[in-house]
């Protein structure tokens, strides 16, 4: 036979339940308000999957890897392209404040469709080949004619003069990231680029 005292500790952990239950979606808006805006993350890590140790000095015809990749922050489905490029000390980077990419020409490209919250990576090797050195009207030269990205030969025709103050010649690896805009049924630059610095020399 149930007594009023029992009655009451039902009720008394019915409520308790009701006031969790009751909580939970407010839990949940805080959270979710706490995230911040929706964004796209791009990033590069060294050989060693850690975020130093980047190839800087380089010789020609030696090899050399880096990992990229790409988070989706967006809270929805995203398709990405991700551009490598190779730029001159003088050469116009990306400028993510007004959202322009750089003028230079795309060296090699991966495509990425990724769902919210999902994670992509790769190994990205590169090497240069045929390069020399040039002495113009009293300026030294740096010339690059290909670079080899994942061993698969492109075409650079880049060159740059030597630095004095810094005794180097200067290129920067540059990583932009595009994405697909349903509107206008194309690729647009995210606003977002990473790069490296890399002091090439002739000798193997």
């Amino acid at each position: 036979m149930w007594s009023l005292d029992d009655y009451r500790y039902i009720f008394v952990f019915v409520g308790l339940i009701g006031i969790i239950l009751l909580s939970v979606p407010s839990a949940s808006i805080l959270i979710s308000s706490q995230q911040g805006d929706p964004f796209s993350e791009l990033y590069i890590l060294g050989s060693e999957h850690i975020a130093e140790k980047y190839p800087f000095n380089i010789s020609s015809d030696s090899d050399y890897s880096v990992y990229l990749g790409v988070v989706n922050h967006l809270g929805s489905s995203a398709f990405y392209e991700v551009d490598l490029k190779l730029l001159n000390s003088s050469d116009a980077v990306p400028d993510t404040a007004s959202g322009v990419s750089s003028p230079l020409p795309v060296l090699y490209s991966y495509n990425v469709f990724l769902l919210d919250g999902q994670t992509w990576e790769t190994i990205s090797d590169f090497s240069f080949s045929n390069v020399t050195i040039h002495e113009l009207s009293g300026r030294t030269v740096l010339y690059v004619g290909v670079m080899n990205i994942n061993h698969i030969p492109v075409q650079v025709d880049n060159s740059v003069e030597w630095d004095s103050e810094n005794s180097g010649y200067f290129y920067r690896f540059v990583v932009e990231l595009w994405r697909y805009n349903t509107t206008s049924n194309a690729f647009r630059f995210d606003g977002r680029f990473v790069s490296l610095w890399l002091n090439v020399t002739s000798s193997g």
